[in-house]
């Protein structure tokens, strides 16, 4: 019964922010990465952004410099917050974890419903 559920997006006009979260719950041993990802339409899924529960972060080009992911281990969060933002954001946001089920010990990706995010011009 694990879940992930996101918040935060919506509209705004370019150079504005947001700040998306997302939470996981349920049966959860362990958690290494999580992360948040993104698609357009007529586009695929490309990630956004990636960060360990140690702390290693990565990031796709296009945001670099203006994004910042975080998270909160104890609450088994993970933020985004994107500054500076251009239409070309617009996309929906999904957010991602790599979760090591509790009792069954079973390994899996989960990811949220995603949540939508329109940057207007």
């Amino acid at each position: 019964q694990v879940q992930l559920v996101e918040s935060g997006g919506g509209l705004v006009q370019a150079g504005g922010s947001l700040r998306l979260s997302c939470a996981a719950s349920g049966s959860i041993y362990s958690i290494n990465a999580m992360g948040w990802y993104r698609q357009a339409p007529g586009k695929q899924r490309e990630l956004v952004a990636t960060i360990t529960r140690g702390g290693t972060i990565n990031y796709a080009d296009s945001v670099k410099g203006r994004f910042t992911i975080s998270r909160d281990n104890a609450k088994n969060a993970v933020y985004l917050s994107m500054n500076s933002l251009k239409p070309e954001d617009t996309a929906i946001y999904y957010c991602n974890a790599d979760i090591l089920r509790a009792y069954s010990l079973t390994k899996s990706d989960y990811w949220g419903q995603g949540t939508q995010v329109t940057v207007s011009s």
